[in-house]
């Protein structure tokens, strides 16, 4: 056999074996993509809906009455209650709840051991730092909750004391979860029925709201 040809085949192997590494490198990152933006904008929206139904779950508890839930790809989540008797409470029960809601899910999810728990634990993490921010960032910027809560005369510090902690535990959440979205060791790989899952949920998450918000 000739030594040319065999080195020209090698080579030609070579290449075919790099072509292939990449396709498969580009397909393990399309997915690690998809999964990371798709479950980042369905916690988003399930967030502020979690928020929204502890604030119904608590003017449901305090007497009062839910008049409209707004909810919509395209705004920030709010909760029209009348007659109020306890606002405050109302108020301080959408950070609350919005908060131990998706972590006891979370915590159920781990204890039956189901598929992507991993999932709930990513958005119990994101509900607790985003419900953190907004109310401890509420001396310095009030808006929405916190501006209604500093009329209402609650003390700033009580806004810090839910914020800090909340926002450490969803941190504490998130510790350690890089690889199971494709970070770190993982190099890219991501579940791909975790992919499929997200788009799924992030899609069906869109339409109820655009359904919801029509009425």
């Amino acid at each position: 056999m000739d030594p040319k040809a065999n080195l020209v085949g090698k080579a030609g192997l070579e290449q075919i074996q790099i072509v292939l590494h990449r396709r498969s490198r580009g397909k393990k990152r399309l997915k690690q993509a998809i999964l990371a933006i798709t479950f980042l904008a369905f916690s988003w929206l399930a967030m502020q809906g979690v928020h929204e139904l502890g604030h119904v779950l608590g003017a449901l508890l305090t007497g009062g009455r839910p008049d409209k839930v707004y909810l919509h790809p395209l705004i920030i989540s709010a909760t029209a209650v009348f007659p109020n008797p306890h606002p405050v409470m109302v108020l301080w029960s959408g950070p609350i709840l919005g908060t131990l809601i998706p972590l006891g899910a979370a915590c159920l999810a781990y204890a039956l051991k189901w598929p992507g728990a991993y999932l709930y634990r990513f958005f119990a993490g994101f509900c607790a730092v985003m419900n953190g921010i907004y109310i401890g960032a509420g001396p310095f910027f009030p808006i929405g909750d916190t501006e209604s809560l500093r009329a209402y005369g609650c003390p700033l510090w009580a806004m810090l004391l839910f914020g800090l902690p909340s926002l450490m535990l969803g941190l504490y959440l998130w510790n350690n979860q890089g690889p199971h979205f494709g970070l770190g060791k993982a190099k890219g790989q991501v579940d791909t029925g975790a992919t499929i899952t997200s788009s799924c949920l992030l899609v069906t998450l869109v339409i109820a709201e655009l359904i919801a918000n029509a009425w």
